[in-house]
């Protein structure tokens, strides 16, 4: 993609602008981490749903239920894309929404997209705006009336991958983290998301742009998170259509079979339509997945 040479607008720390009444906030105050100078700017398309691209100035959007029926969790929510573009509006906003309808705060996510023009490692980028994501909402829970140790992620095909990243790597701070805050979720909701770089199932345009033409074993491994998976990585609901020709079922598959083999709860919905990309609503059927997922949610403690 080519992109026209612009002049890159100012980093500022905190932004609110209204997007569906609520408000949005830069990541980071200062510098970005990872980065360099370029003349890239982020770009908008619009086809009945809005897509995002070269994003420089990562942000996150935040969406608050009623104070009536706010329940202190959180979810923190990166859309999908095959990591070269944001599907920001059906794996974002609308999943935000529906989450603020069950009393849950959401957060989406506007993270940056693996660039060797914009980023000096572009492997970690995604990752290291994720940490930083899960670190601002529970460095200023209280203030949003969020319980700090109720706060999951959402993720939505290569945002399932970034999820689920998150989820198995959060051991290693890879931003400054002075507080020690942690960088775990609490729980993961993953919406056909791609799990594996091993290239008999993973999404081969997900691996090219996170890994480069050429990935070392080393990286291919590191970045197949069902080889991640710990006794303490967070409690998982998966949903994957059988037929999705794009992300292989099997990614949501060995997760779950990784998962149950450290004693972590896990649920994986498997649809035997929908394809790929569907959000929160899969036309093939009249089953809504997200009130599966409430009662699991609901079940957890």
């Amino acid at each position: 993609m080519i992109f026209k040479n612009l002049i890159l607008y100012a980093v500022i720390s905190v932004i609110s602008i209204p997007v569906f009444g609520q408000e949005t906030i830069n990541l980071y105050d200062g510098a970005v981490p990872n980065s360099k100078k370029s003349e890239v700017v982020e770009t908008k398309t619009f086809d009945g749903i809005e897509r995002i691209a070269a994003v420089t100035v990562p942000q996150i959007i935040a969406f608050f239920p009623d104070k009536s029926k706010n329940t202190g969790k959180a979810a923190i929510i990166f859309p999908g894309g095959g990591y070269s573009i944001l599907a920001i509006d059906h794996e974002g906003y609308a999943i935000a929404k529906r989450l603020n309808e069950e009393g849950i705060s959401a957060f989406v996510v506007k993270y940056r997209l693996p660039s060797d023009v914009t980023m000096e490692d572009k492997s970690i980028g995604p990752l290291q705006d994720a940490q930083r994501a899960i670190q601002l909402v529970r460095e200023r829970a209280a203030e949003w009336g969020i319980s700090k140790d109720e706060i999951g992620i959402v993720g939505s095909s290569a945002g399932g991958h970034l999820a689920s990243t998150l989820g198995t790597h959060y051991q290693k701070a890879l931003i400054p983290n002075p507080k020690n805050t942690s960088l775990r979720p609490d729980f993961m909701l993953l919406l056909y998301p791609v799990i594996s770089m091993s290239s008999d199932i993973t999404h081969k345009g997900s691996q090219v742009n996170l890994l480069g033409q050429n990935p070392s074993a080393s990286q291919l491994d590191n970045y197949s998170n069902e080889k991640q998976v710990t006794d303490d990585t967070p409690p998982t609901f998966m949903v994957h259509a059988k037929d999705d020709k794009v992300v292989p079922i099997a990614n949501s598959e060995r997760f779950r079979d990784a998962l149950i083999s450290h004693h972590v709860p896990v649920k994986l919905l498997e649809y035997d339509e929908g394809g790929h990309g569907f959000g929160l609503n899969n036309r093939t059927t009249e089953d809504k997945w997200f009130n599966h997922f409430m009662e699991w949610f609901k079940n957890l403690d």
